[in-house]
Protein backbone atom coordinates (compact mmCIF):
# COMPACT_ATOMS: atom_id res chain seq x y z
CA UNK A 1 0.00 0.00 0.00
CA UNK A 2 1.00 3.32 -0.53
CA UNK A 3 0.10 6.54 0.61
CA UNK A 4 -0.66 9.50 -2.20
CA UNK A 5 -1.44 13.13 -1.36
CA UNK A 6 -3.54 14.75 -4.12
CA UNK A 7 -3.06 18.73 -4.52
CA UNK A 8 -6.33 20.57 -5.86
CA UNK A 9 -7.31 24.18 -6.64
CA UNK A 10 -10.50 24.79 -4.64
CA UNK A 11 -12.54 24.57 -8.16
CA UNK A 12 -15.83 22.29 -9.51
CA UNK A 13 -14.22 21.82 -12.82
CA UNK A 14 -10.68 20.95 -10.77
CA UNK A 15 -12.28 18.89 -8.22
CA UNK A 16 -14.25 16.50 -9.50
CA UNK A 17 -11.47 14.40 -11.60
CA UNK A 18 -9.43 14.35 -9.46
CA UNK A 19 -11.75 13.16 -6.71
CA UNK A 20 -12.41 10.05 -9.31
CA UNK A 21 -8.35 9.77 -9.14
CA UNK A 22 -8.55 9.47 -5.54
CA UNK A 23 -11.67 6.96 -5.75
CA UNK A 24 -9.69 4.39 -8.40
CA UNK A 25 -6.50 4.90 -5.99
CA UNK A 26 -8.45 4.02 -2.39
CA UNK A 27 -10.30 1.52 -4.23
CA UNK A 28 -7.26 -0.56 -5.24
CA UNK A 29 -5.95 -0.58 -1.66
CA UNK A 30 -3.63 2.71 -1.50
CA UNK A 31 -3.97 5.63 1.47
CA UNK A 32 -4.85 8.93 -0.40
CA UNK A 33 -5.21 12.34 1.56
CA UNK A 34 -6.72 15.45 -0.69
CA UNK A 35 -5.35 18.67 -0.23
CA UNK A 36 -8.09 21.30 -1.20
CA UNK A 37 -10.89 23.72 0.54
CA UNK A 38 -13.02 22.91 3.74
CA UNK A 39 -15.98 22.95 0.87
CA UNK A 40 -15.24 19.86 -0.81
CA UNK A 41 -15.00 17.44 2.08
CA UNK A 42 -18.07 15.76 1.33
CA UNK A 43 -17.13 14.52 -1.92
CA UNK A 44 -13.71 13.80 -0.67
CA UNK A 45 -14.52 11.47 2.32
CA UNK A 46 -17.30 9.84 -0.27
CA UNK A 47 -14.51 8.66 -2.64
CA UNK A 48 -12.88 7.10 0.72
CA UNK A 49 -9.88 9.58 0.73
CA UNK A 50 -8.86 11.96 4.11
CA UNK A 51 -9.28 15.62 3.39
CA UNK A 52 -6.47 17.63 4.73
CA UNK A 53 -8.16 21.60 4.57
CA UNK A 54 -6.63 24.52 2.74
CA UNK A 55 -4.88 27.48 4.84
CA UNK A 56 -7.42 30.07 4.64
CA UNK A 57 -4.78 31.91 2.39
CA UNK A 58 -4.78 29.19 -0.57
CA UNK A 59 -8.55 28.67 0.20
CA UNK A 60 -9.54 30.64 -2.94
CA UNK A 61 -12.94 30.43 -4.72
CA UNK A 62 -11.99 29.64 -8.14
CA UNK A 63 -15.76 29.05 -8.83
CA UNK A 64 -16.50 33.08 -7.86
CA UNK A 65 -13.43 34.33 -9.80
CA UNK A 66 -16.01 36.52 -11.66
CA UNK A 67 -16.92 38.11 -8.34
CA UNK A 68 -13.35 39.62 -7.26
CA UNK A 69 -12.74 43.07 -7.92
CA UNK A 70 -11.44 43.92 -11.41
CA UNK A 71 -12.31 40.66 -13.08
CA UNK A 72 -16.00 42.23 -14.53
CA UNK A 73 -15.38 42.41 -18.23
CA UNK A 74 -11.39 41.03 -18.79
CA UNK A 75 -11.54 39.01 -21.43
CA UNK A 76 -8.65 36.70 -23.78
CA UNK A 77 -5.27 37.08 -22.89
CA UNK A 78 -6.03 39.81 -20.15
CA UNK A 79 -8.69 37.64 -18.41
CA UNK A 80 -5.81 34.87 -18.31
CA UNK A 81 -3.31 37.42 -16.54
CA UNK A 82 -5.83 38.78 -13.77
CA UNK A 83 -6.58 34.97 -12.86
CA UNK A 84 -2.88 33.97 -13.21
CA UNK A 85 -2.20 35.95 -10.30
CA UNK A 86 -4.86 35.84 -8.31
CA UNK A 87 -5.95 32.90 -8.07
CA UNK A 88 -3.06 30.50 -8.95
CA UNK A 89 0.35 32.40 -7.97
CA UNK A 90 -0.91 34.56 -5.12
CA UNK A 91 -1.75 31.38 -3.32
CA UNK A 92 0.66 29.38 -4.18
CA UNK A 93 3.49 30.09 -1.20
CA UNK A 94 1.05 29.18 1.65
CA UNK A 95 0.00 26.16 -1.08
CA UNK A 96 3.43 25.08 -0.74
CA UNK A 97 3.60 25.53 2.94
CA UNK A 98 0.35 22.98 3.15
CA UNK A 99 2.38 20.78 0.44
CA UNK A 100 5.56 19.96 2.42
CA UNK A 101 3.67 20.08 6.48
CA UNK A 102 2.14 16.84 5.09
CA UNK A 103 5.17 14.50 4.33
CA UNK A 104 6.18 16.23 7.59
CA UNK A 105 3.80 14.38 9.52
CA UNK A 106 2.33 11.57 7.11
CA UNK A 107 4.97 9.39 4.80
CA UNK A 108 4.26 10.47 1.55
CA UNK A 109 4.94 8.01 -1.30
CA UNK A 110 4.17 10.74 -4.43
CA UNK A 111 2.29 14.38 -4.92
CA UNK A 112 -0.12 14.09 -7.69
CA UNK A 113 -1.55 17.32 -8.49
CA UNK A 114 -3.52 19.55 -11.02
CA UNK A 115 -1.63 21.69 -13.26
CA UNK A 116 -2.86 25.15 -12.05
CA UNK A 117 -2.13 23.89 -8.17
CA UNK A 118 0.75 26.47 -8.76
CA UNK A 119 2.03 25.07 -4.66
CA UNK A 120 3.37 21.68 -6.24
CA UNK A 121 4.81 23.58 -9.16
CA UNK A 122 7.18 25.12 -6.76
CA UNK A 123 7.71 21.64 -4.89
CA UNK A 124 9.35 20.70 -7.93
CA UNK A 125 11.95 23.25 -7.86
CA UNK A 126 13.39 21.54 -4.63
CA UNK A 127 16.09 18.76 -4.69
CA UNK A 128 14.63 15.14 -5.47
CA UNK A 129 16.32 13.43 -3.10
CA UNK A 130 14.60 16.28 -0.56
CA UNK A 131 10.78 15.40 -1.64
CA UNK A 132 8.42 12.24 -2.72
CA UNK A 133 7.95 12.16 -6.96
CA UNK A 134 5.71 14.96 -8.23
CA UNK A 135 3.27 13.54 -10.95
CA UNK A 136 1.29 16.47 -13.07
CA UNK A 137 -2.39 15.29 -14.25
CA UNK A 138 -3.32 16.27 -17.32
CA UNK A 139 -7.13 17.01 -16.94
CA UNK A 140 -7.05 20.17 -19.30
CA UNK A 141 -5.76 19.92 -22.89
CA UNK A 142 -1.78 19.93 -22.66
CA UNK A 143 0.28 23.00 -22.41
CA UNK A 144 3.73 21.71 -23.17
CA UNK A 145 5.69 24.44 -25.23
CA UNK A 146 6.95 23.05 -28.57
CA UNK A 147 8.31 23.84 -31.47
CA UNK A 148 5.16 22.06 -33.24
CA UNK A 149 2.30 23.70 -31.81
CA UNK A 150 1.46 27.66 -31.10
CA UNK A 151 1.45 28.37 -26.89
CA UNK A 152 -1.92 27.34 -24.60
CA UNK A 153 -4.17 30.29 -24.55
CA UNK A 154 -4.17 31.43 -27.85
CA UNK A 155 -6.35 28.52 -29.48
CA UNK A 156 -4.36 28.35 -32.49
CA UNK A 157 -4.17 24.99 -34.24
CA UNK A 158 -0.87 23.74 -35.73
CA UNK A 159 0.59 24.60 -39.09
CA UNK A 160 2.50 21.99 -40.73
CA UNK A 161 5.91 22.65 -42.04
CA UNK A 162 8.82 25.30 -41.36
CA UNK A 163 6.66 27.79 -41.82
CA UNK A 164 4.69 26.76 -38.96
CA UNK A 165 7.58 26.35 -36.86
CA UNK A 166 8.84 29.40 -37.76
CA UNK A 167 5.55 30.79 -36.29
CA UNK A 168 5.51 28.57 -33.36
CA UNK A 169 9.00 29.71 -31.63
CA UNK A 170 7.89 33.75 -32.44
CA UNK A 171 4.81 33.02 -30.84
CA UNK A 172 6.05 30.43 -27.85
CA UNK A 173 8.82 34.01 -27.45
CA UNK A 174 5.75 36.35 -27.53
CA UNK A 175 3.43 34.78 -25.16
CA UNK A 176 6.63 34.26 -22.52
CA UNK A 177 7.88 37.41 -22.79
CA UNK A 178 5.21 39.81 -24.15
CA UNK A 179 1.51 38.44 -23.61
CA UNK A 180 2.28 36.94 -20.23
CA UNK A 181 5.57 38.60 -19.79
CA UNK A 182 4.81 40.21 -16.41
CA UNK A 183 2.93 37.31 -15.28
CA UNK A 184 6.04 35.21 -15.95
CA UNK A 185 8.52 37.98 -14.56
CA UNK A 186 6.14 38.07 -10.73
CA UNK A 187 6.19 33.79 -11.33
CA UNK A 188 9.82 33.43 -11.12
CA UNK A 189 10.05 36.18 -8.71
CA UNK A 190 8.01 34.73 -6.01
CA UNK A 191 9.66 30.88 -6.69
CA UNK A 192 13.20 32.39 -5.88
CA UNK A 193 11.45 33.78 -2.82
CA UNK A 194 9.63 30.89 -1.79
CA UNK A 195 10.71 28.05 -3.20
CA UNK A 196 14.47 29.11 -3.34
CA UNK A 197 14.97 27.78 -7.16
CA UNK A 198 14.05 29.06 -9.76
CA UNK A 199 11.20 28.47 -12.23
CA UNK A 200 12.73 26.61 -14.66
CA UNK A 201 9.75 27.06 -17.96
CA UNK A 202 7.36 28.87 -18.92
CA UNK A 203 4.58 29.05 -15.83
CA UNK A 204 1.88 27.06 -17.97
CA UNK A 205 4.31 24.94 -19.00
CA UNK A 206 5.67 23.52 -15.65
CA UNK A 207 4.34 19.92 -15.95
CA UNK A 208 6.68 19.46 -18.33
CA UNK A 209 9.09 19.51 -15.26
CA UNK A 210 7.01 17.40 -12.94
CA UNK A 211 8.70 13.49 -12.55
CA UNK A 212 5.41 12.40 -14.58
CA UNK A 213 2.76 14.06 -16.37
CA UNK A 214 -0.19 11.88 -16.92
CA UNK A 215 -2.35 12.92 -19.49
CA UNK A 216 -6.41 12.20 -19.48
CA UNK A 217 -6.47 12.25 -23.24
CA UNK A 218 -5.06 10.38 -26.24
CA UNK A 219 -2.96 11.19 -28.77
CA UNK A 220 -5.73 11.64 -31.34
CA UNK A 221 -6.90 14.64 -29.27
CA UNK A 222 -3.76 16.31 -28.91
CA UNK A 223 -1.95 17.78 -31.07
CA UNK A 224 1.31 15.84 -32.29
CA UNK A 225 4.59 17.13 -30.64
CA UNK A 226 8.16 15.78 -31.91
CA UNK A 227 9.81 17.26 -28.60
CA UNK A 228 7.19 15.62 -26.23
CA UNK A 229 9.60 15.13 -23.25
CA UNK A 230 9.58 11.44 -22.17
CA UNK A 231 7.92 12.02 -19.04
CA UNK A 232 4.28 13.21 -20.52
CA UNK A 233 2.26 9.69 -20.86
CA UNK A 234 -1.18 9.66 -22.81
CA UNK A 235 -3.82 7.17 -20.60
CA UNK A 236 -7.11 7.98 -22.61
CA UNK A 237 -9.92 10.12 -20.19
CA UNK A 238 -10.92 9.40 -16.97
CA UNK A 239 -14.20 7.30 -16.97
CA UNK A 240 -17.05 8.57 -16.27
CA UNK A 241 -19.04 8.09 -13.31
CA UNK A 242 -21.43 5.61 -13.13
CA UNK A 243 -24.76 7.84 -14.21
CA UNK A 244 -27.62 6.75 -11.31
CA UNK A 245 -29.83 9.84 -12.62
CA UNK A 246 -33.37 8.85 -13.68
CA UNK A 247 -34.62 9.06 -17.35
CA UNK A 248 -37.56 11.14 -17.90
CA UNK A 249 -40.74 10.08 -19.61
CA UNK A 250 -39.95 11.26 -22.50
CA UNK A 251 -36.74 9.25 -22.82
CA UNK A 252 -38.59 6.78 -25.57
CA UNK A 253 -38.66 9.12 -27.85
CA UNK A 254 -34.85 9.05 -28.38
CA UNK A 255 -35.49 5.94 -30.80
CA UNK A 256 -38.18 7.27 -32.46
CA UNK A 257 -36.36 7.54 -35.54
CA UNK A 258 -35.53 11.44 -36.27
CA UNK A 259 -32.00 12.37 -35.21
CA UNK A 260 -30.99 13.86 -32.22
CA UNK A 261 -29.23 16.40 -31.00
CA UNK A 262 -28.07 17.21 -27.44
CA UNK A 263 -27.13 20.67 -26.20
CA UNK A 264 -25.65 21.65 -22.89
CA UNK A 265 -23.46 24.21 -21.16
CA UNK A 266 -22.38 21.61 -19.03
CA UNK A 267 -22.80 21.88 -14.81
CA UNK A 268 -20.35 25.21 -14.48
CA UNK A 269 -20.66 27.88 -17.45
CA UNK A 270 -24.75 27.27 -17.82
CA UNK A 271 -26.15 30.12 -16.02
CA UNK A 272 -26.70 32.19 -19.17
CA UNK A 273 -28.69 29.54 -21.39
CA UNK A 274 -28.38 32.07 -24.21
CA UNK A 275 -25.02 31.49 -24.93
CA UNK A 276 -25.48 28.33 -26.76
CA UNK A 277 -28.40 26.30 -25.24
CA UNK A 278 -31.31 28.79 -26.46
CA UNK A 279 -29.70 29.62 -29.74
CA UNK A 280 -29.64 25.60 -30.21
CA UNK A 281 -33.23 25.37 -29.11
CA UNK A 282 -34.52 28.11 -31.64
CA UNK A 283 -32.18 27.21 -34.51
CA UNK A 284 -34.01 23.95 -34.65
CA UNK A 285 -36.93 24.78 -33.77
CA UNK A 286 -39.49 23.49 -36.39
CA UNK A 287 -36.42 20.66 -37.64
CA UNK A 288 -37.19 17.03 -37.84
CA UNK A 289 -34.69 16.51 -35.48
CA UNK A 290 -35.58 15.44 -31.24
CA UNK A 291 -33.34 18.60 -29.14
CA UNK A 292 -32.16 17.24 -25.97
CA UNK A 293 -31.13 19.49 -23.64
CA UNK A 294 -29.58 19.24 -20.14
CA UNK A 295 -29.24 22.33 -18.20
CA UNK A 296 -26.75 20.58 -15.76
CA UNK A 297 -28.48 21.06 -12.54
CA UNK A 298 -30.19 24.70 -13.51
CA UNK A 299 -33.64 24.93 -12.99
CA UNK A 300 -35.67 23.56 -16.30
CA UNK A 301 -37.87 27.12 -16.00
CA UNK A 302 -34.82 29.05 -16.62
CA UNK A 303 -35.09 28.00 -20.01
CA UNK A 304 -38.99 29.36 -20.45
CA UNK A 305 -42.53 28.16 -20.99
CA UNK A 306 -42.72 28.49 -24.55
CA UNK A 307 -40.24 25.75 -25.93
CA UNK A 308 -40.90 23.94 -29.56
CA UNK A 309 -42.75 20.80 -29.62
CA UNK A 310 -39.05 19.44 -30.49
CA UNK A 311 -37.71 19.67 -27.25
CA UNK A 312 -37.19 17.62 -24.41
CA UNK A 313 -35.48 19.22 -21.47
CA UNK A 314 -33.81 17.36 -17.68
CA UNK A 315 -31.71 19.14 -15.28
CA UNK A 316 -29.22 16.15 -15.69
CA UNK A 317 -29.42 12.75 -18.37
CA UNK A 318 -27.69 9.44 -17.72
CA UNK A 319 -24.52 10.31 -20.78
CA UNK A 320 -23.73 6.16 -20.52
CA UNK A 321 -26.98 5.47 -22.03
CA UNK A 322 -27.75 9.03 -23.81
CA UNK A 323 -24.47 9.25 -25.75
CA UNK A 324 -25.07 6.15 -28.04
CA UNK A 325 -28.57 7.41 -28.97
CA UNK A 326 -27.28 11.11 -30.23
CA UNK A 327 -26.39 12.42 -33.36
CA UNK A 328 -24.70 15.48 -32.88
CA UNK A 329 -23.92 17.36 -29.14
CA UNK A 330 -23.48 21.14 -28.96
CA UNK A 331 -21.80 22.24 -26.22
CA UNK A 332 -19.65 24.73 -24.56
CA UNK A 333 -16.28 22.66 -24.71
CA UNK A 334 -15.94 21.08 -21.20
CA UNK A 335 -12.85 18.64 -21.26
CA UNK A 336 -14.61 15.68 -20.01
CA UNK A 337 -17.98 15.73 -21.74
CA UNK A 338 -16.11 16.63 -25.17
CA UNK A 339 -14.22 13.50 -24.91
CA UNK A 340 -17.17 11.36 -23.60
CA UNK A 341 -18.61 11.89 -26.31
CA UNK A 342 -15.98 11.48 -28.82
CA UNK A 343 -15.93 7.83 -26.23
CA UNK A 344 -19.16 7.02 -28.01
CA UNK A 345 -17.87 8.49 -31.59
CA UNK A 346 -20.64 11.28 -31.39
CA UNK A 347 -19.32 14.22 -33.69
CA UNK A 348 -19.30 18.10 -31.99
CA UNK A 349 -20.84 21.25 -32.68
CA UNK A 350 -18.46 22.89 -29.85
CA UNK A 351 -18.77 26.84 -28.72
CA UNK A 352 -16.77 28.26 -25.79
CA UNK A 353 -13.57 30.82 -25.77
CA UNK A 354 -13.45 30.82 -21.82
CA UNK A 355 -11.26 29.12 -19.50
CA UNK A 356 -9.23 26.19 -20.95
CA UNK A 357 -12.63 25.81 -23.69
CA UNK A 358 -10.72 27.76 -26.05
CA UNK A 359 -8.02 25.20 -26.31
CA UNK A 360 -10.93 22.34 -26.29
CA UNK A 361 -12.60 23.80 -28.78
CA UNK A 362 -10.37 24.77 -31.31
CA UNK A 363 -8.74 20.38 -30.86
CA UNK A 364 -12.48 19.84 -31.75
CA UNK A 365 -11.77 21.65 -35.01
CA UNK A 366 -8.79 20.35 -35.92
CA UNK A 367 -9.31 16.86 -34.99
CA UNK A 368 -12.14 16.72 -37.77
CA UNK A 369 -14.79 15.69 -35.17
CA UNK A 370 -17.01 18.61 -35.31
CA UNK A 371 -17.14 22.11 -35.74
CA UNK A 372 -15.75 25.11 -33.45
CA UNK A 373 -17.97 28.29 -33.96
CA UNK A 374 -14.91 30.51 -32.12
CA UNK A 375 -17.52 32.04 -29.80
CA UNK A 376 -18.85 31.69 -26.30
CA UNK A 377 -22.58 33.24 -27.50
CA UNK A 378 -23.42 31.57 -30.46
CA UNK A 379 -25.51 33.13 -33.04
CA UNK A 380 -28.84 31.21 -33.99
CA UNK A 381 -27.81 30.77 -37.86
CA UNK A 382 -24.82 29.26 -36.92
CA UNK A 383 -25.58 26.93 -35.04
CA UNK A 384 -28.54 25.66 -37.71
CA UNK A 385 -25.85 25.54 -40.57
CA UNK A 386 -23.53 23.62 -38.19
CA UNK A 387 -25.90 21.33 -37.30
CA UNK A 388 -26.85 20.10 -40.19
CA UNK A 389 -23.41 20.18 -41.66
CA UNK A 390 -22.45 17.75 -38.92
CA UNK A 391 -25.51 15.50 -39.98
CA UNK A 392 -24.94 15.63 -43.70
CA UNK A 393 -20.77 15.05 -43.84
CA UNK A 394 -20.12 11.87 -42.50
CA UNK A 395 -16.54 12.73 -42.29
CA UNK A 396 -17.30 14.59 -38.52
CA UNK A 397 -18.65 10.92 -37.47
CA UNK A 398 -15.84 9.16 -38.97
CA UNK A 399 -13.22 11.13 -37.44
CA UNK A 400 -15.26 11.40 -33.59
CA UNK A 401 -15.42 7.01 -34.45
CA UNK A 402 -11.23 6.81 -35.05
CA UNK A 403 -11.12 9.18 -31.61
CA UNK A 404 -13.12 6.99 -29.92
CA UNK A 405 -11.81 3.81 -31.14
CA UNK A 406 -8.64 4.96 -29.67
CA UNK A 407 -9.88 6.19 -26.31
CA UNK A 408 -10.97 2.63 -26.28
CA UNK A 409 -7.83 0.82 -26.57
CA UNK A 410 -6.37 3.25 -24.04
CA UNK A 411 -5.21 2.03 -20.63
CA UNK A 412 -7.20 4.81 -18.44
CA UNK A 413 -6.47 4.93 -14.85
CA UNK A 414 -4.28 1.41 -14.94
CA UNK A 415 -2.19 3.61 -17.35
CA UNK A 416 -1.88 6.09 -13.79
CA UNK A 417 -1.17 2.91 -12.07
CA UNK A 418 1.56 2.46 -14.48
CA UNK A 419 3.43 5.65 -14.14
CA UNK A 420 3.02 5.42 -10.01
CA UNK A 421 4.88 2.13 -10.42
CA UNK A 422 7.48 2.85 -12.50
CA UNK A 423 8.34 6.41 -10.05
CA UNK A 424 12.11 5.07 -9.44
CA UNK A 425 10.78 2.33 -7.87
CA UNK A 426 9.86 4.34 -4.67
CA UNK A 427 6.14 3.74 -5.60
CA UNK A 428 4.54 0.09 -5.18
CA UNK A 429 1.27 0.29 -6.86
CA UNK A 430 -1.22 -2.59 -7.07
CA UNK A 431 -3.68 -3.25 -9.30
Amino acid sequence: MSTFLICCTPAHGHVLPLVAVARHLEASGHRVLVLTSERYRARVEAAGARLVPLPADADVDLDRAADLPGRAGLRGPAAMRFDLRQLFLRPAPAQLAAVEAVPATESVDAVLTEPLFVGAAMLTARPRATRPPVVALGIFPLGAMSRDAAPFGLGLTPVPGPLGRVRNVVLNVVASRVVFGSVQREAEALFRSTAGAPLRRFLMDWTTTADALVQFTVPGFEYPRSDLPASVHFVGPLPPAVSEVAVPAWWPELEGGRPVVHVTQGTIANSDPEQLILPTVRALAGRDVLVVVSTGGRPVGLLGDDLPANVRVAEYLPYDRLLPLVDVMVTNGGYGGVQQALAHGVPLVVAGQTEDKLEVTARVGWSGAGINLRTDRAADADVAAAVDTVLRDPSYRTAAARIGAEIARAPGLAGLDAVLAGLGGSVAVSA
